[in-house]
C-alpha cells in the first residue's frame, strides 16, 4: 500500500490559507474499481482510499508512515511568490508593458 504525504495548496476560491496549514498522508487509489450493476454506483473493495490523515509538520506525517511500515511519496511544499502591486502601479509612466506607445 503506497500513500503520499502533501501540504494542501489554497483553493482559488479561498482568500485565506485555512485550509492549507496541515500536512495529509493520503494512500493513492487503487483500480480495482467496480460499476455495482443495479444501481450503477462506482465502488471498490478497498477502503484505505477514503482514509485522510492530517499532521501539524511534515516530520510527523513520515514518522507515522515510517512506524506502520507505509511506502510514501513526498511532495514538497512550493512556496508561492508574491509580488506587491498598487492600483496605482496601473498609471505609471515609466511602466513597461505591450499596451504602451
Amino acid at each position: 500500500m503506497k500513500a503520499k504525504i502533501y501540504k494542501p495548496t489554497k483553493t482559488p476560491m479561498q482568500s485565506g490559507s485555512g485550509r492549507s496549514k496541515k500536512w495529509i498522508l493520503e494512500f493513492q487509489k487503487e483500480k480495482n474499481k467496480f460499476k455495482e450493476s443495479l444501481m450503477g454506483w462506482t465502488g471498490s473493495i478497498d477502503t484505505s482510499e477514503q482514509v485522510r490523515l492530517n499532521f501539524d509538520n511534515m516530520q510527523d506525517a513520515i514518522n507515522f508512515a515510517n512506524k506502520n511500515n507505509i511506502e510514501y511519496n513526498l511532495i514538497s511544499e512550493t512556496k508561492k511568490k508574491y509580488i506587491a502591486k498598487s492600483y496605482s502601479d496601473n498609471f505609471k509612466f515609466d511602466r513597461k508593458d505591450k499596451w504602451t506607445h
